[in-house]
């Protein structure tokens, strides 16, 4: 089969730990307003006992109602890097691509190449879901992968013209109280990424968080097609 090779974009982030959040929006200029463009990243387990890894990858931040049912670019790779051996380095990829409104992804399995490269695993399809719009699809495949793309809802609670205004000096008496701070980006969007994988599919691992506890240790990057 042909593989397409795709070089890293601007956008990345890292996270460690079993539930840890991070927010990185339009920091990159070139991926501004695209699917390249990661928001937030999220890993955690989504009940206590469960066998289960959630991922969840928010893309192209401030989408606008009336903009909610945008496109994923189907030039962008999204690739979910996952450490096993504690080094910083990915061992597992887990990788998202568009095509002709359904979402294709594939792993987890060992990237061909670390670093700034990446090469779609063709030879290791994960499943496939249609990229939902106005009503949420989600698919489930026989080995217990459930996968979806579309917009939802910003996460975050943030009141950004208040923050512009402490950050420029122009605000004395600091930041609003929770009563009356306003959420600048209620009714905003993401394009969103959600894979729920059972962790026998990503396999031991001697990642250790702050607390001592074993972990994945995993971030995410865009990559454009060359």
């Amino acid at each position: 089969m042909k593989k397409t090779k795709l070089l890293l974009g601007l956008a990345s982030l890292i996270i460690v730990g079993i539930i840890m959040i991070a927010a990185d929006h339009i920091d990159a200029p070139s991926s501004m307003g695209t699917t390249a463009d990661i928001a937030d990243f999220y890993a955690f387990e989504p009940m206590e006992g469960s066998n289960n890894t959630v991922f969840v990858v928010d893309l192209q931040s401030n989408v606008l109602p009336d903009l909610a049912y945008g496109t994923f670019d189907e030039d962008v790779l999204t690739e979910i890097n996952i450490d096993t051996d504690n080094d910083l380095v990915e061992d597992l990829v887990i990788q998202a691509i568009p095509r002709d409104g359904m979402m294709y992804f594939f792993g987890p399995a060992a990237p061909s190449e670390t670093g700034l490269n990446g090469t779609i695993l063709v030879d290791s399809p994960l499943g496939a879901v249609e990229i939902s719009g106005t009503s949420a699809i989600t698919e489930t495949t026989s080995d217990g992968v459930s996968l979806f793309a579309g917009p939802r809802q910003d996460p975050f609670f943030f009141d950004f013209f208040q923050f512009n205004a402490v950050i420029g000096g122009m605000a004395p008496g600091g930041f609003k109280t929770s009563d009356e701070a306003e959420d600048t980006f209620d009714g905003s969007n993401t394009m969103s990424i959600v894979v729920e994988i059972p962790n026998t599919m990503l396999g031991e691992t001697t990642g250790m968080n702050a607390l001592g506890l074993t972990v994945y240790k995993t971030w995410v990057t865009t990559n454009k097609k060359q």
